[in-house]
């Protein structure tokens, strides 16, 4: 399943279990497939963000790559 599939089938998961008309055995098993999607994505977005390369102008004027630093803005 792709990423954009997992969250595509989470926001499922999310809608249904925000209604309220699921069985609560029907929940609980929702519930542990969302949580187990969650953990997925999160662990393919750490991947991502390890990847990413920050771009910044080096003395002369050049740009040079440095490695990204979480919750850092671009400059």
């Amino acid at each position: 399943m792709t990423f954009e599939q997992k969250l595509g089938r989470l926001e499922e998961i999310v809608s249904r279990l925000e209604r309220g008309d699921a069985p609560l055995a029907d929940s609980l098993t929702l519930f542990e497939e969302g949580t187990a999607l969650i953990a997925d994505c999160s662990g393919e977005l750490d991947r991502a963000e390890q990847k990413v390369v920050k771009l910044m102008k080096g003395p002369d004027g050049a740009p040079i790559e440095t490695p990204f630093a979480g919750g850092e803005e671009p400059t």
